[in-house]
């Protein structure tokens, strides 16, 4: 395969990637020109604020192409349009040949919970003094480990275990807290979320460890369980507030995830008919609301 390298303005970067697709380059991404000098730029967004900008003020547009030919046919296609005005063809260029499972294998080391409990991928061995394992392979659904609301959600778990109790875990992703919820001693595990691909990798993962739960979209959840996880995202979890205390039982936790530290006012006025949320942990930038009811 071949990239064919483009250096563009800003404004320029939304209708060059969109003539890149429509002449079948395979992808475009977009990167900042200027990354690693001193005249980068931090260009992110954050869930309930704008989408970022298209691009930086140099922007290097990258389109992957089957062939060579494909990526110089393009840059001619390019080149006369005026949308291209400012843009120049930095180059075309093989991609390696690279052990793209070994490559990405390599980006997902095992992850610490507690000194005793750790998500360890199946290609990895468990490190000494891991007492407690998830195993778990990156997926199309959310939730590997490695974000800091799902690590804050399973320290939660590790610190009161749900022994003997009835769970549920809201918007399940990989099924990573059901599993967890298991793994610490719960009785029974309800794990539902919207997507059908999220149930099936849950009732996967399920199975690799061992554990077992019942997976399924959110009429699977009936009744009051003695915790209630719900990592999602804040403007959600507002939404569910009267669904979620609905199925804490009395003297019940519930812990939420999926909300930045600035959010935490939103979250206790919207939770406050039901319940008092209280800030219990926060790791860059976001944070772990919970509540006895």
């Amino acid at each position: 395969m071949f990239e064919l390298r483009l250096l563009c303005p800003e404004e320029r970067v939304e209708p060059v990637g969109d003539a890149l697709e429509a002449l079948d380059a395979l992808s475009v991404s977009v990167e900042d020109a200027d990354a690693q000098t001193p005249a980068e730029q931090a260009l992110f967004g954050e869930p309930g604020l704008p989408p970022p900008k298209e691009g930086w003020q140099r922007s290097l547009v990258i389109a992957l192409f089957q062939e060579e030919a494909q990526a110089r046919e393009a840059a001619q296609l390019l080149a006369p349009q005026d949308f291209f005005a400012d843009c120049k063809v930095v180059g075309i260029q093989p991609v390696p040949e690279q052990d793209w499972v070994r490559l990405t294998q390599s980006q997902f080391e095992p992850v610490e919970i507690t000194p005793t409990f750790w998500i360890v991928p199946s290609w990895h061995e468990p490190p000494a003094g891991a007492q407690q394992v998830i195993r778990l392979d990156p997926g199309l659904a959310f939730g590997t480990g490695t974000h800091p609301t799902t690590r804050m959600c399973l320290r939660w778990i590790a610190a009161h275990p749900p022994q003997g109790q009835r769970v549920l875990d809201y918007g399940c992703g990989s099924g990573i807290l059901a599993i967890g919820a298991a793994k610490h001693g719960a009785a029974s595990v309800d794990a539902v979320d919207i997507d059908e691909a999220a149930v099936r990798s849950t009732e996967a993962n399920a199975l690799a460890n061992g554990v077992q739960l019942a997976a399924g979209l959110p009429d699977k959840a009936k009744g009051r369980y003695d915790t209630v996880l719900a990592n999602i995202l804040a403007t959600p979890l507002k939404v569910l507030a009267p669904l979620l205390t609905a199925h804490v039982a009395p003297g019940g936790a519930l812990v939420l995830a999926g909300i930045l530290a600035r959010q935490a006012g939103e979250l206790k006025e919207a939770y406050a008919p039901y319940c008092s949320l209280e800030v219990s942990d926060e790791e860059e930038g976001w944070i772990l609301m919970t509540a006895r009811l």
